[in-house]
C-alpha cells in the first residue's frame, strides 16, 4: 500500500463537506476520484498533500515514497524557457554529464600515475548516468513536451509569456519527469487537445507507479482507472472497474435503493392499514395485536429515499418548426489569418436530423467555422448556405451570446419577454439558478455557471439547428449526461465542436475532422471513427442461417413461458385477494349476528327465558371461535397480499 485515506472528516463553516472518507491506493494503481461540483473532490486532493487540514481523520504515505500534485490553476513564474524549464528536473543528469566531460577533458592530459583513478571514477560516472537513463533523457525531454501539443518551436519561449492553460502543460510535463511513486492529477485534460489526451493515456497507463485523477473527462477515465472513488453526498464509496463499470454499478445500485425504499413505504402502508383494521374489530386480541404489530412497525430503520438521477436539471429541446430536409451547405469556404492559413476550400452538407461533430486538434480551425456559419467571422472565400425554415440556436464556449451586465433574471426576460415572472423563474430553477441566485449579475457567474445559463437560452430558442461550440466545458459529469439524454431525444439537427470523446461518442452520427487544413468525413460514432482511423476490419456479422431462426424457436419459447407464468401469477392473486375479501365478509356477518345476539338477550321475553338464553349464548360462543380463526386467517391473508 502506498496511500492511506483514514476516516476523514472536514466541514466549512459547519457545513461538513467530507464524513468518514476512507481508502487506499496501491502500488501501480491508477484511480479516479468522481462527484458533482461541490462533492469535496479538490478539498479531498489538499487534504492528502498537507495544503489543508482535515477536522478528523488521517492520512498516510508509506516511507520513502515520493508524491506529485498537479492541481488546476497553477501559478508558474519563471524566466526559463519551456525546455530549460523542464530540463531543471533532469539537473542532477545535467550535472552529471558535465561532470563526465571534465574528466574527459582531464583523462587527455593526465599523467600515467593518475590516469587509473581517472579511469576509475570516469566508469562509476558513466554508470550512474547510463542507470539514471542519461542517454536518453534530452529525447524522453522532447518526446513529452511533444505528446503534450508544444511545437518545437515553442521550446524556447520564456515561461512567464505563456497563457494559464501553457502553463498548466509545462506544469504536468515537469511532473511527469518527475517520475514520483504517486501522481495526483486534478483536471490534467483541460488544456489538451484530443492528441495530446491520448498520448497522456499511454504515458499513465505504462506509468510504473500509481495515479490519482480527478477529470471530469468520461472518456480518459475509461482508458485509465481501474478504480473509482466516488463523493456523494460527503461520502465515499469505493467501485472496481472504470468508468462505465462503475456508471452501470452505480445506476444498478440507485435502482436497488429506490426499490428498497418503495417496498419498505408498501410495507409500511399496508401495517398500518392492517393496524387500522385490527383496531376496528375492537375485541381484546385483534387490539393486542395491532399493538404488537405497532411495536415492530416503530422499530423499523426507515430508509431515506434516495437522490433521483438527474432529477436536479431539466433540459428539454425541441425545435418550434420543422426545417427543410438541406440544413446546411458549406461551398469551398477558406480562412487566414495573417501568415496563418487554417484551412482551405472546405465544403459538406448537412441534412434534418444529423448530429455531426466537428474534431481536431487546438489551433486548427474548428471554432472559427462555427463561427462563419453564424455569420460572426466572414471567409476569405466560399459561400455558407442555410435551408428552408432554418433556425439557428448558437452555444458559444466563451459564452458572448450572454450580457454580463445583466441580472439573469433580465437576460431571460429581455429575450423572451412573453414569459411571465414566475415562468422566468421556474426556468432559471430547471438549471440550479433559485431564490436571489436569479437576481445575481452574470459577471459574476462561474464558468459552469454561465454553461446552464447559456443552455438555459438554448432551451428557450426552441431552434431546429444546433450549433454548439464545446458545450461540455465546465459541466460537470452528470450535466453532460443531462445534455446528452437532452440532444438524443432531439428531433432536430446538431453541429457542433467538442474534444469530449465520450460525449461525442454518446451523441454524433457523423465525424468531420479537421486536419492539415481538409475535413475528412466518418458516418459514425467516435468508436467507428478511430476504428476506421486504424482501419480495423470488422468481424462479419453471423449469418441468418445459422443463428437466426433458433434465436426465434428460443425467445418464442421463451415468450410463451414468460406468459404462462404471468397468467399463474395473475390467477394466484385473484384467488389471494378473493379468499380476502371471503373472509372480511364473514367477519362482518359474524360480528353483525353477534351484535343481533346481545340485542336479542337483553329483551325482557328472551332475558327471562332460560332454554332462549342458553340457545343464543351457544350460539355466541361458536361465532367467537369461528372470528377467531377467521381474524387469524385474515392476517395471514392481508400478510400474502
Amino acid at each position: 500500500m502506498i496511500l492511506s485515506v483514514n476516516h476523514i472528516h472536514k466541514s466549512f463553516q459547519e457545513v461538513p463537506v467530507l464524513r468518514d472518507v476512507s481508502f487506499h491506493i496501491e502500488e501501480y494503481d491508477k484511480a479516479a476520484i468522481v462527484g458533482i461540483n461541490g462533492a469535496g473532490k479538490t478539498t479531498l486532493l489538499r487534504i492528502i498533500m498537507g495544503e489543508l487540514s482535515a477536522d478528523d481523520g488521517i492520512v498516510t504515505l508509506a516511507k520513502d515514497k515520493t508524491i506529485g500534485y498537479l492541481s488546476q490553476h497553477q501559478a508558474v513564474s519563471s524566466e526559463n524557457t519551456i525546455y530549460d524549464e523542464l530540463l531543471s528536473v533532469r539537473q542532477n543528469i545535467v550535472d552529471m554529464e558535465q561532470r563526465m566531460r571534465s574528466v574527459e577533458l582531464q583523462m587527455k592530459t593526465a599523467s600515467e600515475e593518475n590516469l587509473p583513478k581517472l579511469m576509475e571514477h570516469y566508469a562509476g560516472l558513466t554508470h550512474a548516468f547510463e542507470s539514471a537513463n542519461g542517454y536518453a533523457y534530452r529525447s524522453e525531454l522532447t518526446g513529452v513536451l511533444k505528446g503534450l501539443g508544444f511545437e518545437e518551436s515553442e521550446f524556447s519561449k520564456s515561461i512567464d509569456t505563456l497563457s494559464g492553460g501553457q502553463k498548466t502543460r509545462v506544469a504536468l510535463g515537469k511532473l511527469l519527469l518527475q517520475k514520483p511513486e504517486l501522481i495526483i492529477l486534478d483536471e490534467p485534460t483541460n488544456h489538451l487537445d484530443m492528441s495530446s489526451i491520448a498520448w497522456l493515456e499511454t504515458y499513465l497507463l505504462n506509468y510504473k507507479g500509481a495515479v490519482i485523477i480527478v477529470s471530469h473527462d468520461r472518456y480518459f477515465l475509461d482508458r485509465i482507472a481501474g478504480k473509482i472513488i466516488e463523493l456523494d453526498n460527503t461520502k465515499a464509496t469505493i467501485f472496481t472497474g472504470n468508468y462505465s463499470a462503475y456508471a452501470s454499478k452505480k445506476e444498478m445500485l440507485r435502482l436497488a435503493e429506490y426499490n428498497a425504499y418503495m417496498n419498505q413505504q408498501r410495507e409500511i402502508k399496508h401495517q398500518e392499514a392492517v393496524i387500522e383494521k385490527l383496531r376496528s374489530f375492537n375485541r381484546e386480541k385483534s387490539i393486542k395485536r395491532a399493538e404488537s404489530r405497532e411495536k415492530m412497525l416503530n422499530k423499523i430503520d426507515v430508509l431515506e429515499k434516495p437522490t433521483e438521477v438527474r432529477s436536479d436539471m431539466k433540459l428539454h429541446l425541441e425545435p418550434r418548426i420543422l426545417s427543410g430536409n438541406d440544413v446546411l451547405r458549406v461551398e469551398n469556404i477558406s480562412k487566414s489569418f495573417g501568415p496563418l492559413n487554417l484551412f482551405k476550400q472546405l465544403s459538406f452538407e448537412i441534412k434534418r436530423g444529423e448530429h455531426v461533430a466537428i474534431i481536431g486538434d487546438n489551433g486548427t480551425g474548428k471554432t472559427t467555422i462555427l463561427k462563419i456559419i453564424n455569420e460572426l467571422l466572414p471567409p476569405d472565400n466560399g459561400l455558407i448556405r442555410l435551408g428552408t425554415n432554418v433556425e439557428i440556436g448558437y452555444y458559444d464556449q466563451e459564452h458572448h451570446v450572454l450580457h454580463p451586465e445583466k441580472t439573469l433574471f433580465d437576460e431571460i426576460s429581455d429575450d423572451h419577454p412573453y414569459l411571465n415572472n414566475t415562468e422566468i423563474r421556474n426556468t432559471l430553477a430547471a438549471f440550479l439558478f433559485t431564490g436571489e441566485d436569479v437576481f445575481k449579475k452574470i459577471s459574476a457567474l462561474s464558468g459552469g455557471e454561465r454553461g446552464r445559463l447559456s443552455l438555459a437560452k438554448l432551451m428557450l430558442s426552441e431552434s431546429n439547428f444546433l450549433i454548439l461550440d464545446e458545450p461540455t466545458n465546465h459541466l460537470d459529469i452528470i450535466s453532460k449526461e443531462i445534455l446528452e439524454s437532452a440532444l438524443n431525444a432531439y428531433t432536430g439537427t446538431v453541429l457542433y465542436v467538442s474534444h469530449d470523446r465520450y460525449f461525442i461518442n454518446k451523441t454524433a452520427n457523423r465525424i468531420l475532422e479537421l486536419n492539415g487544413q481538409t475535413l475528412t468525413e466518418y458516418h459514425g460514432n467516435y468508436e467507428y471513427y478511430l476504428e476506421k482511423k486504424a482501419e480495423r476490419i470488422s468481424v462479419p456479422a453471423p449469418t441468418a442461417t445459422s443463428f437466426s431462426v433458433p434465436s426465434a424457436e428460443k425467445a418464442d419459447s421463451e415468450n410463451k413461458q414468460d406468459w404462462k407464468s404471468r397468467k399463474e401469477q395473475q390467477a394466484a392473486k385473484r384467488k389471494k385477494e378473493n379468499d380476502l375479501k371471503k373472509c372480511e365478509e364473514a367477519i362482518e356477518a359474524l360480528e353483525k349476528r353477534n351484535a343481533e345476539i346481545d340485542l336479542k338477550m337483553s329483551e325482557p321475553e328472551i332475558c327471562t327465558n332460560v332454554a332462549k338464553l342458553q340457545e343464543l349464548s351457544t350460539e355466541k360462543e361458536k361465532n367467537e371461535a369461528e372470528l377467531e380463526a377467521l381474524y387469524e386467517k385474515w392476517e395471514l391473508l392481508s400478510e400474502d397480499n
